[in-house]
């Protein structure tokens, strides 16, 4: 754990290059009854428990890289795929007796609190990208889900290892509603959190695919458009669906998905009265680009 801020940026990569990432105690579960039927067991089935804890998907990343160059021309954009290259035994034994956040952070329960609302978060961001790839057509679905469950990747990362930073940053923005995140992330850090994550990605040899969709810089591309809104609903809803910035973001996904403001409520399950509550301000015409 750490209190104060690292000087440079590369102090903060070699501090997240050489902790060991926690997973989800749940993960941890899933995990164990998995290998206890190590027969009946697939690649499949463990990407699908992978893709639900960000942490676990990128240890699966970062350690599945340097092999890479050695056995494929191609990157390794997917979890599933990553499992099919190192094969069913092998994940289970290097991923055995993993540390749990829960157990990082029993002793900080407001840390624990934080870093499980933003893995919520992003579950839920993962699910709206995957959800609206499979409406697109999209290539690979898989990536841009994935894209989405990484996309806050270094605010995980420092509820779990820097509790006490991440708790300052909220109190600046909850003091000043004004405030930009990578303000207060600069004022409390030095550094930007995105700017840590794209050092990160280089540092463990990531995709550059990957890292593509998970910069919102490139969002003129309809798949990192789609990570993008899906990672936006799922932090402007977060709490409830009246965050005055939800219209925008309705009326951006309604292009994207070429569908009309009933629909997408529908499709994303809000409930009737709070559906009906929406659908009582003017809704903005769905365009066809995208």
């Amino acid at each position: 754990m750490i209190s104060q801020p690292f000087e440079t940026m590369e102090s903060w990569v070699d501090f997240f290059s050489s902790v060991e990432m926690p997973i989800l105690r749940q993960t941890s579960r899933r995990l164990d009854e998995a290998r206890q039927n190590i027969d009946q067991i697939n690649g499949r089935d463990i990407a699908a428990i992978v893709l639900q804890d960000p942490l676990l998907a990128i240890r699966v990343l970062a350690y599945i890289q340097p092999f890479r160059g050695k056995h494929l021309r191609s990157d390794i954009t997917t979890i599933g795929n990553a499992i099919m290259m190192l094969g069913v035994e092998p994940f289970f034994k290097h991923f055995e007796s993993p540390q749990t956040i829960e157990s990082l952070l029993k002793d900080e329960p407001q840390a624990l609190l934080g870093v499980l609302q933003v893995i919520r978060r992003v579950q839920r961001a993962s699910r709206y990208a995957h959800d609206w790839a499979f409406e697109r057509h999209d290539i690979n679905i898989e990536e841009v889900a994935l894209a989405a469950l990484l996309h806050d990747l270094a605010e995980i990362l420092l509820w779990c290892f820097a509790p006490k930073l991440a708790i300052e940053i909220r109190r600046l923005q909850q003091v000043d509603s004004s405030l930009r995140s990578a303000t207060a992330q600069r004022q409390v850090l030095g550094v930007r959190l995105f700017d840590l994550q794209l050092a990160l990605c280089n540092a463990w040899h990531l995709p550059e695919l990957l890292k593509a969709l998970m910069d919102d810089a490139n969002a003129e591309n309809p798949r990192v458009r789609n990570v993008v809104l899906a990672v936006n609903l799922a932090r402007h809803s977060a709490s409830d669906w009246s965050n005055p910035a939800l219209p925008d973001d309705f009326s951006a996904i309604e292009k994207l998905l070429r569908v009309d403001r009933e629909t997408l409520l529908l499709r994303l399950g809000i409930p009737d009265d709070q559906a009906q509550q929406i659908l009582g301000a003017p809704v903005p015409p769905a365009s066809d680009a995208g």
